[in-house]
């Protein structure tokens, strides 16, 4: 008895199938290794575009620094050249005096200069941060002295403002200021670079005008619900939410201030005139390096400084983890 046409066709249907599925695997395995082909191309093609930052780095920053630091254990002369003395310059830099002095007007300058600066940056943020016509000429006017303050046009015209019978001399003594321009006073004379570092805070206004516009608004309206003032608002509302952009702020202001140098050796000279008053710690190296030509004893007050800036850094992220606070973060 023949088979019916339903059955017959039945047993080939398999064999189709299986015969089928092979091309599949093959197929997603070609798929895969086009997709690897097209990533590696893409990974060389990065690397290929970071080539002459890769080279420009290694030569020009990682070379310089590692010859530093050799240099660092050696008498290196400029002119002469010089041995391997080990740990000699570094014990010397703590039995000179003017380490002690650039030290101090450096921290002096930290001390007074930052919180002042990021206090009129965050105070003028507040208020261009607000709706009002105009705001936006406002914003870059506020902005611009920071685009120059640390020009050496800047710094000339800073001496002379600040100089003996300049225009401060002659505006104070209209007061009964008798005390001469900040130039001649070493008493003062850091108070120059301290108004220069405040007049031009529009780097950090931009960070934290950027941070205000952030502050959720329903915040400050739950807050008018309540019946708070304005002083309590800006404790309990802006400083927290603002915490990470002030954490940042201080952080780049404060290793920015370690290494002030032009206006310093601009208003100063190399010797920190007046009386070692304006002796910045950079100053002192450049002073060493390119006045003195020690080069090996310069380059080890220079790796006091990464040390120090380093101590300093870990120090301010180590304080972070319980006074920044992120929105969203649990239990906070």
């Amino acid at each position: 008895m023949s088979a019916s046409p339903s059955t017959a066709a039945e047993p080939k249907s398999g064999p189709v199938g299986d015969a089928g599925a092979p091309p599949v695997r093959g197929t997603r395995g070609a798929a895969k290794r086009r997709s690897s082909a097209v990533r590696g191309g893409e990974r060389l093609a990065g690397y290929t575009f970071m080539t002459p930052w890769l080279i420009g780095t290694a030569v020009l920053t990682i070379g310089p620094m590692a010859w530093s630091l050799y240099l660092s254990f050696t008498d290196y002369h400029l002119i002469r050249g010089g041995d391997w003395v080990g740990m000699a310059n570094y014990t010397a830099i703590f039995e000179d005096p003017m380490f002690f002095r650039a030290v101090r007007v450096t921290l002096l300058y930290v001390v007074i200069a930052v919180p002042i600066k990021l206090v009129a940056s965050l105070l003028v943020a507040m208020l261009l941060s607000q709706q009002r016509r105009g705001m936006g000429f406002y914003r870059a006017a506020f902005y611009m002295p920071s685009l120059i303050a640390m020009s050496v046009g800047v710094a000339l015209i800073w001496k002379a403002l600040f100089s003996n019978d300049g225009t401060q001399d002659r505006f104070m003594s209209a007061f009964g200021w008798d005390g001469g321009g900040f130039l001649g006073n070493p008493e003062v004379s850091i108070l120059m670079l301290v108004l220069l570092a405040v007049w031009s805070f529009g780097a950090p206004m931009v960070i934290f005008l950027a941070g205000l516009m952030q502050v959720p608004q329903e915040l400050y309206e739950a807050a008018d619900v309540d019946g708070a003032s304005k002083w309590r608002k800006f404790v309990h509302i802006t400083l927290p939410m603002l915490s990470p952009v002030i954490f940042f702020n201080v952080l780049m202001e404060t290793v920015g201030a370690f290494q002030l140098f032009g206006p310093a050796y601009i208003i100063g000279g190399d010797a920190g005139a007046p009386a070692w008053s304006t002796l910045f710690y950079t100053v002192r190296i450049y002073s060493l390096a390119f006045t003195d030509f020690r080069m090996g004893y310069a380059s080890a007050y220079a790796w006091l400084l990464v040390l120090a800036v380093g101590i300093v850094t870990i120090v301010m992220f180590r304080a972070a983890g319980r006074l920044v606070f992120y929105a969203g973060e649990d239990g906070r």
